[in-house]
């Protein structure tokens, strides 16, 4: 087994190992960070000597050891165990044989519902989610965000330590609080892809690895809860995304723009994913913003060329997601579909209310939106203004260069 095949297969296993060991033992940072120095002897065992016959029951079993030998270090072992005993019985603290069938239980989907606690701002919940969940190290994280790994680890540990000071258990909340926390779960996710899909600052456009965790760890969500419809339209949201990957940069890194993308270069398999899952899901679902979002990526991604887009469709999609999730976001997109319909004024007018809105005032992609709305209806000079402005307010430099060099040509066609 490939490197590469063992960080997969560890990234699945991790969850299932942290879930199984938190609810025998409680102590969620105590056993995640056993999991972690179990997933790091994996990695570097497992390529060398191959992989155990059951590697869940591998890694229970290093994990165990690791917690053992920190109790055994710390003069309250003795009060742990008399709690553990009392709570479950003393077979229960036996790693399974390595024969034993997987577990039945979503410990993965519990784990997701603790890493998104409310009582975790919502960097900690990214980070934490990433560790416990995705099975990513701390300096994968850091890497990830462009933070220092000593930042990312105190980040994590404060994280968990709110955790428990919450007095959060390791169980799924009340059907009432499950379905708000559930909200906060795929919020957390659609952040995760979105750093990763238009990184927020550094030289790069993309972090794959971010985008690829997102999906992977969505589709777990997905099919631990195939009846939510959210689930499966932000599943469909991400895939029909992330086809374009491969077209969305020029041989240099360079930005291109989704009118300019050569469309044979998209992922037609993710693509066709992605259609059937909104399909199928806004069938028996009442539209929410994820399924919305990716009904529009799915016209967008079916359209032959940019100019062959339903756009009127669009325009009806966007008006149902502004009355179903009304925010800055939506109205911004909204006004570039619009404009392609009738007109680009028509989009300039919808963007004149945001610029009271502190929430996006000052936010690159405004002034982006509206640099191209100009562009279309002839004011090359203020489109270029506004270029500018939208340059100096981004901390992404392909995004920065893009739209330099769309300022540039417009001072050159004066």
């Amino acid at each position: 087994m490939t490197q590469r095949e063992v960080e997969d297969l560890l990234r699945a296993l991790a969850p299932q190992v942290l879930g199984i060991l938190v609810r025998r033992h409680g102590a969620f940072s105590a056993c995640e960070d056993a999991v972690q120095e179990a997933l790091l002897a994996a990695a570097t065992q497992w390529p060398e000597r191959g992989v155990p016959d059951n590697p869940r029951a591998w890694l229970l079993t290093v994990a165990g050891r690791r917690l053992t030998d920190e109790w055994r270090s710390e003069r309250a072992r003795r009060d742990r165990e008399v709690a553990v005993a009392l709570r479950e019985p003393a077979y229960a603290a036996v790693a399974p044989p390595a024969d034993e069938p997987p577990s039945t239980g979503d410990d993965s989907l519990t784990l997701f519902f603790l890493c998104c606690h409310p009582a975790l701002p919502r960097s900690a919940q990214l980070a934490l989610t990433l560790r416990a969940v995705g099975g990513l190290s701390t300096a994968q994280i850091a890497q990830a965000f462009l933070v220092p790994e000593p930042t990312m680890s105190q980040r994590i540990r404060r994280a968990k330590q709110r955790v428990e000071a919450a007095g959060a258990r390791f169980a799924m909340p009340s059907p009432a609080e499950r379905d708000e926390r559930l909200r906060t779960v795929l919020h957390v996710l659609y952040l995760i892809f979105n750093e990763g899909y238009t990184a927020s600052s550094g030289a790069d456009l993309h972090r794959a690895e971010l985008t690829g965790e997102a999906i992977r760890l969505t589709r777990q969500l997905h099919r631990a809860l195939p009846d939510d419809g959210e689930a499966a339209g932000l599943l469909a949201l991400m895939l029909l995304t992330d086809a374009h990957r491969a077209a969305r940069t020029g041989p240099g890194g360079e930005l291109v723009p989704l009118a300019e993308q050569d469309r044979s270069r998209w992922d037609r398999a993710a693509i066709a994913e992605g259609v059937a899952l909104v399909t199928e899901a806004l069938t028996w679902s009442p539209p929410g913003p994820y399924q919305l979002q990716a009904a529009i990526a799915a016209v967008h991604a079916e359209a032959p060329s940019a100019k062959r887009t339903d756009w009127p469709q669009i325009v009806a999609l966007y008006r149902v997601l502004a009355a179903v999730s009304p925010n800055p976001m939506v109205t911004l997109n909204r006004a570039a579909a619009v404009a392609m319909v009738d007109g680009p004024r028509a989009g300039l007018a919808l963007l004149a209310p945001l610029d009271a809105d502190e929430r996006v005032a000052d936010h690159h992609r405004l002034a982006a939106v509206r640099a191209h709305l100009l562009e279309l209806a002839g004011e090359r000079e203020a489109a270029r203004e506004a270029y500018l402005l939208a340059a100096r307010r981004t901390t992404s430099l392909p995004e920065r260069r893009y739209l330099e060099v769309r300022a540039a040509r417009l001072a050159g066609d004066r």
